[in-house]
């Protein structure tokens, strides 16, 4: 595990090295409650399979990372997009990144490529957000019950320094009056790079209503819907998505 200090933050990160020379670099943007260590072996995989650099970190607050002094707000996401991400990529000193992100991360990912056209050489998304529904929000208030009822906790504390925090910060975010209006639809006809959206039909969060319109507002979108798929296409059907990604990144830069 690596670290570096973003806007007074010490956030943790692992960087694997690219296997190939004139390649790019891929970013992976971690889920509402994920971290460096949620992510298991998909990077490292991802890594192999591309032959690229992936660079994968634990937000401000998530994993080993400092939070945030200040309590989150329902612009927590416009923050990670539109100030943390482009921040570290200049800290990293990285030209041109894939961002690849995963719900929460794929919302991040998005509102970046609509804030700042000329950051990313690409974006995939898996299972992202750009606007509330009820789905998500029954998804959420069943994620509590389970958080209450079971060892959950625990287990996420495996992964996160204060897993209370990020789960009431998520969970309580999610479901609080001002949040039913979060809508990033504004940002996606900015997004001027290729970008690849996939989610899982039986996604427990979302309807396909969320990637529908990224191809409605953003020219040349590609579609991945996948059957018999949750809301973590990168575990469920892993296979599936890792050669998804590898014909994306080729496309996108020209390899």
């Amino acid at each position: 595990m690596k670290h570096i200090t973003i806007q007074g933050l010490r956030l943790e990160y692992r960087d694997y090295p690219a296997t190939a020379a004139n390649r790019p670099t891929l970013m992976l943007l971690h889920e509402g409650l994920g971290s460096v260590g949620m992510w298991r072996h998909f990077p490292e995989k991802l890594a192999a399979h591309t032959a690229c650099r992936v660079i994968v970190w634990s937000r401000a607050g998530y994993g080993g990372s400092e939070p945030y002094p200040e309590a989150r707000t329902e612009r927590y996401m416009h923050r990670e997009g539109e100030e943390m991400l482009p921040a570290l990529v200049a800290a990293l000193g990285i030209e041109k990144p894939i961002l690849i992100g995963h719900s929460d991360g794929g919302s991040i990912a998005l509102i970046c490529a609509g804030a700042r056209p000329e950051l990313p050489l690409a974006v995939a998304v898996i299972a992202p957000h750009e606007f509330v529904e009820a789905e998500t929000l029954a998804g959420i208030r069943a994620a509590r019950k389970v958080w209450d009822e079971t060892d959950w906790p625990q287990k996420l504390a495996r992964h996160h320094q204060d897993a209370p925090r990020v789960f009431s910060d998520w969970n309580d975010c999610w479901l609080s009056p001002a949040f039913r209006d979060w809508n990033i639809e504004d940002y996606l006809p900015r997004i001027t790079c290729p970008l690849l959206a996939i989610q899982g039909e039986d996604d427990e969060y979302a309807t396909m209503r969320q990637i529908d319109v990224i191809a409605e507002k953003v020219p040349g979108t590609a579609l991945l819907k996948l059957p018999k798929c949750g809301h973590s296409p990168h575990r469920d059907q892993e296979a599936v998505v890792l050669d998804a990604l590898a014909a994306f990144v080729s496309r996108a830069s020209g390899s």
